[in-house]
Protein backbone atom coordinates (compact mmCIF):
# COMPACT_ATOMS: atom_id res chain seq x y z
CA UNK A 1 0.00 0.00 0.00
CA UNK A 2 1.49 3.67 -0.56
CA UNK A 3 1.33 6.07 1.80
CA UNK A 4 2.56 9.72 1.18
CA UNK A 5 5.54 9.80 3.81
CA UNK A 6 5.20 13.62 3.90
CA UNK A 7 1.20 13.59 5.39
CA UNK A 8 1.77 10.60 6.45
CA UNK A 9 -2.48 10.51 5.04
CA UNK A 10 -4.05 6.88 2.98
CA UNK A 11 -7.12 5.70 2.41
CA UNK A 12 -8.92 3.07 0.66
CA UNK A 13 -12.39 2.76 -0.87
CA UNK A 14 -14.56 -1.09 -1.23
CA UNK A 15 -17.94 -2.27 -1.41
CA UNK A 16 -19.52 -5.00 0.65
CA UNK A 17 -21.49 -7.81 -1.15
CA UNK A 18 -21.25 -5.38 -4.32
CA UNK A 19 -24.59 -6.23 -6.78
CA UNK A 20 -22.69 -5.54 -10.27
CA UNK A 21 -19.54 -6.23 -11.67
CA UNK A 22 -20.22 -2.75 -13.54
CA UNK A 23 -20.12 -0.59 -10.91
CA UNK A 24 -17.04 -1.99 -9.20
CA UNK A 25 -15.15 -0.86 -12.56
CA UNK A 26 -16.39 2.71 -12.12
CA UNK A 27 -15.74 2.84 -8.58
CA UNK A 28 -12.23 1.37 -9.36
CA UNK A 29 -11.36 4.50 -11.57
CA UNK A 30 -12.84 6.90 -9.50
CA UNK A 31 -10.74 5.51 -6.52
CA UNK A 32 -7.86 5.70 -8.89
CA UNK A 33 -8.18 9.45 -10.60
CA UNK A 34 -9.26 11.00 -6.83
CA UNK A 35 -5.97 9.18 -5.38
CA UNK A 36 -7.18 6.21 -3.35
CA UNK A 37 -4.47 4.15 -1.97
CA UNK A 38 -6.09 0.92 -2.25
CA UNK A 39 -9.38 -0.95 -3.42
CA UNK A 40 -11.24 -4.19 -2.20
CA UNK A 41 -14.07 -6.15 -1.92
CA UNK A 42 -16.29 -8.33 0.70
CA UNK A 43 -17.63 -11.27 -0.05
CA UNK A 44 -18.57 -10.97 -4.18
CA UNK A 45 -15.17 -11.39 -5.89
CA UNK A 46 -14.04 -8.71 -8.01
CA UNK A 47 -13.39 -9.54 -12.11
CA UNK A 48 -12.13 -7.68 -15.71
CA UNK A 49 -14.57 -5.18 -15.98
CA UNK A 50 -15.14 -3.03 -18.91
CA UNK A 51 -16.33 -0.27 -16.96
CA UNK A 52 -12.61 0.08 -15.77
CA UNK A 53 -11.45 1.29 -18.88
CA UNK A 54 -8.17 2.77 -16.96
CA UNK A 55 -7.84 -1.45 -15.59
CA UNK A 56 -7.35 0.55 -12.06
CA UNK A 57 -7.22 -3.28 -10.68
CA UNK A 58 -3.71 -3.29 -11.83
CA UNK A 59 -2.64 0.07 -11.27
CA UNK A 60 -2.90 -0.14 -7.54
CA UNK A 61 -3.55 -2.79 -4.55
CA UNK A 62 -6.46 -4.67 -5.06
CA UNK A 63 -7.92 -7.16 -1.82
CA UNK A 64 -10.69 -9.50 -1.73
CA UNK A 65 -12.06 -10.64 1.69
CA UNK A 66 -14.06 -13.28 2.44
CA UNK A 67 -16.54 -11.69 4.69
CA UNK A 68 -16.72 -8.38 7.13
CA UNK A 69 -14.66 -10.24 10.03
CA UNK A 70 -11.83 -11.11 7.56
CA UNK A 71 -12.40 -7.38 6.04
CA UNK A 72 -12.11 -6.15 9.77
CA UNK A 73 -9.13 -7.94 11.06
CA UNK A 74 -7.20 -6.83 8.37
CA UNK A 75 -7.71 -2.77 8.41
CA UNK A 76 -4.33 -0.89 8.24
CA UNK A 77 -3.14 -0.32 11.94
CA UNK A 78 -4.76 3.46 12.60
CA UNK A 79 -6.98 3.46 10.14
CA UNK A 80 -10.34 4.32 10.86
CA UNK A 81 -13.28 2.62 9.67
CA UNK A 82 -15.88 5.22 7.64
CA UNK A 83 -19.08 3.70 6.60
CA UNK A 84 -20.82 5.23 3.77
CA UNK A 85 -24.81 4.67 4.58
CA UNK A 86 -28.37 6.30 4.60
CA UNK A 87 -29.02 5.97 8.50
CA UNK A 88 -30.48 7.97 11.32
CA UNK A 89 -26.84 8.44 13.28
CA UNK A 90 -25.04 8.99 9.80
CA UNK A 91 -22.95 12.17 10.04
CA UNK A 92 -23.87 14.94 7.14
CA UNK A 93 -20.91 14.65 4.68
CA UNK A 94 -21.31 17.57 3.90
CA UNK A 95 -19.62 18.80 7.06
CA UNK A 96 -17.45 15.48 7.93
CA UNK A 97 -14.04 15.78 8.75
CA UNK A 98 -12.40 12.93 6.84
CA UNK A 99 -9.85 10.89 8.94
CA UNK A 100 -5.92 11.36 7.47
CA UNK A 101 -6.21 7.71 7.63
CA UNK A 102 -8.98 5.80 6.46
CA UNK A 103 -11.13 2.77 4.89
CA UNK A 104 -14.26 3.66 3.49
CA UNK A 105 -16.57 1.15 3.01
CA UNK A 106 -20.19 0.98 0.95
CA UNK A 107 -22.98 -2.01 0.70
CA UNK A 108 -24.72 -2.45 -2.33
CA UNK A 109 -27.23 -0.82 -3.29
CA UNK A 110 -30.37 -3.34 -2.60
CA UNK A 111 -28.82 -4.04 1.08
CA UNK A 112 -26.54 -1.35 2.16
CA UNK A 113 -23.92 -2.17 4.31
CA UNK A 114 -24.03 -5.22 7.26
CA UNK A 115 -25.51 -4.69 10.37
CA UNK A 116 -22.28 -5.79 11.60
CA UNK A 117 -20.71 -3.36 9.47
CA UNK A 118 -22.75 -0.40 11.14
CA UNK A 119 -21.72 -0.95 14.34
CA UNK A 120 -18.20 -1.54 13.82
CA UNK A 121 -17.68 1.43 11.56
CA UNK A 122 -16.02 4.48 13.59
CA UNK A 123 -18.01 7.02 11.46
CA UNK A 124 -20.71 6.51 9.54
CA UNK A 125 -21.57 9.32 6.76
CA UNK A 126 -24.49 9.97 4.45
CA UNK A 127 -24.92 13.21 2.11
CA UNK A 128 -27.64 14.88 0.98
CA UNK A 129 -30.18 12.14 -0.74
CA UNK A 130 -34.06 11.75 -0.72
CA UNK A 131 -33.03 7.78 -1.92
CA UNK A 132 -30.32 5.59 -2.29
CA UNK A 133 -27.81 6.14 -4.94
CA UNK A 134 -25.72 3.97 -7.16
CA UNK A 135 -22.69 2.39 -5.37
CA UNK A 136 -20.39 3.65 -7.87
CA UNK A 137 -21.61 7.42 -7.88
CA UNK A 138 -21.93 7.23 -3.76
CA UNK A 139 -18.32 6.90 -3.87
CA UNK A 140 -17.48 8.68 -6.30
CA UNK A 141 -19.07 11.37 -4.22
CA UNK A 142 -17.46 10.45 -1.11
CA UNK A 143 -13.99 10.63 -2.76
CA UNK A 144 -14.56 13.61 -4.32
CA UNK A 145 -15.75 15.54 -1.10
CA UNK A 146 -11.68 13.94 0.50
CA UNK A 147 -10.24 15.92 -2.04
CA UNK A 148 -11.77 19.32 -0.82
CA UNK A 149 -9.79 21.54 0.87
CA UNK A 150 -11.20 20.56 4.04
CA UNK A 151 -9.87 19.97 7.78
CA UNK A 152 -8.64 16.37 8.39
CA UNK A 153 -9.52 14.83 11.92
Amino acid sequence: MEIDNFTNEFFGIGIQNGKTPENLGVLWRSAQNLGASFIFTIGNRYAKQSSDTHNAVKAMPYFHYENFQDFYIHLPKGARLVGVEMTDNAQSLEHFEHPRRCVYLLGAEDHGLSKEAIEKAHFLVQFLSKMSLNVAVAGSIVLYDRTRAKKRA
